[in-house]
């Protein structure tokens, strides 16, 4: 990083002595000029006001903090998605988008201010040494969990492969606690889950798109052919209140359905850096029918994937619109101990050439599902992109808003059910199955 900003500063430098030489026959722009200097007046006021800050603030400030705010405030008023990630927070990214770290292998959440076990994850050290769904961890390493975050106490639970944890349990019908020990081991995060509907329809639901998503999607195809052989009918791919994730496991994930054609384009600000991503020969579903879950809560690499199999007429889109985020963000590493920037650099286009910044994708079948009674002073709807204050404008009229509720029981979800229906012919629509002749052009 220091041999960048000595590049950059030398180009600045050299561009400052060139402007001296040629004086007499000046040819850049007095705006240019003008502007340039109105740039460094105003940095000259941030560090007037920095100053000021430091010596008169009623309190000491720490400056790290002070630079930090300042930072953020700076990348806040570009879009809602830019920003400043300090170490941890970029080593927390990291962890999320591999999809892989050193741990126990249990889903948690916090009950009563304790750790409640929601399940183990199978071939895990916690499913090995015996821990089981609504086991109450009490103490990690003699240290109560009362008092620490759910956040602070995942932490604590992850650490270096092969290194032991002590932790005390509560078990409904244990009168004392339990001493468990575990030694931690590599945990890969389950981004797909699979499942066969019937004996006839394969299911797949996606959750996010980290680096194991397409390994697991792969897999989870292979399994579901194997299990239902000849009787299969098609697959459900399950995008619903998946958030996003990595651009490259967007692309891998469309591919494996998709024979040839563009899956999707980045339009940066120089039209020179415009991307065109290609799928690649291979369908690994062998031309079965496909039908895609989407609602308020499928965001950005779930819009890409979305997005494509949509324009290509390979699968019909069931749910209610899509949230709207059609931005790229690039992380950028700061240096050793300086966290990284997550920049937004480009647009993201469907393979028909559409922007869905701001408006979101239309499902082919619009299907809402029923709201309980108990649910619906819950928020059960996503206002969308297009509400999030400073977001990047649409190209042309925006939208937003979207029911996101996906019912628990499977018998409830009128979605799936719908999609099942149409796969086993029980139902009828002309948006299934999609004309591959009105396709965008391969």
């Amino acid at each position: 990083m220091r041999k960048i900003s000595l590049v950059f500063m030398s180009a600045v430098a050299g561009a400052t002595l060139a402007l001296m030489a040629t004086q007499p026959r000046l040819w850049i722009g007095t705006s240019a000029s003008a502007a340039a200097a109105d740039t460094y007046r105003q940095l000259n006021l941030f560090g007037d006001i920095f100053e000021r800050v430091r010596s008169h603030y009623v309190e000491k400030p720490d400056d790290s903090k002070l630079v930090e705010s300042a930072i953020n405030g700076m990348l806040s008023g570009l879009d809602p998605h830019s920003s400043y990630m300090d170490p941890k927070s970029f080593r927390d990214m990291q962890v999320q988008t591999r999809g892989e770290f050193g741990g126990l292998g249990i889903e948690v959440t916090m009950e009563d201010g304790l750790i409640k076990v929601v399940a183990p994850i199978d071939d895990t050290p916690a499913a090995k040494a015996g821990i089981r769904a609504g086991d109450i961890i009490t103490h990690l390493d003699d240290e109560a969990v009362q008092g620490l975050t759910l956040n602070q106490a995942v932490e604590k639970m992850r650490g270096l492969v092969n290194t032991k944890i002590n932790l005390k349990i509560m078990r409904k019908g244990n009168d004392k606690p339990i001493d468990v020990s575990i030694v931690r081991d590599v945990i890969r995060v389950r981004s797909v889950r699979s499942r066969l509907e019937g004996d006839d329809v394969g299911y797949i639901r996606i959750t996010q798109f980290n680096e194991q998503t397409t390994d697991g999607l792969r897999k989870a195809l292979s399994d579901l052919s194997n299990q239902a052989g000849d009787k299969l009918k098609g697959y459900v791919i399950d995008l619903r209140n998946n958030p996003g994730g990595l651009l490259d496991q967007a692309i891998s994930v469309s591919d494996a359905f998709l024979e040839r054609g563009e899956i999707v384009s980045t339009r940066g600000r120089d039209p020179d850096e415009t991307q065109r991503f290609n799928a690649k020969a291979g369908d690994l579903t062998k031309g079965k029918p496909v039908i895609v879950l989407i609602n308020g809560g499928s965001a950005s690499a779930s819009e890409i994937v979305a997005g494509a199999l949509q324009d290509h007429k390979r699968a019909t889109l069931i749910g209610s619109r899509s949230f709207g985020k059609g931005s790229v963000q690039t992380i950028i590493p700061l240096g050793s101990g300086n966290g990284a920037l997550r920049l937004t650099t480009a647009r993201y286009f469907t393979p028909s050439g559409k922007s869905i910044q701001a408006k979101g994708i239309v499902p082919d079948i619009e299907v809402l599902q029923d709201v309980p009674e108990e649910v619906k002073s819950r928020p059960t709807e996503t206002k969308g992109e297009a509400s999030l204050r400073g977001h990047l404008k649409a190209e042309g009229e925006e939208s937003g808003g979207s029911q996101s509720y996906v019912p628990p029981e499977a018998k409830d979800d009128k979605a799936l059910n719908s999609a099942l229906d149409l796969l086993r012919g029980v139902q009828a629509n002309s948006a299934f199955p999609p004309n591959p002749k009105v396709a965008v052009p391969n």
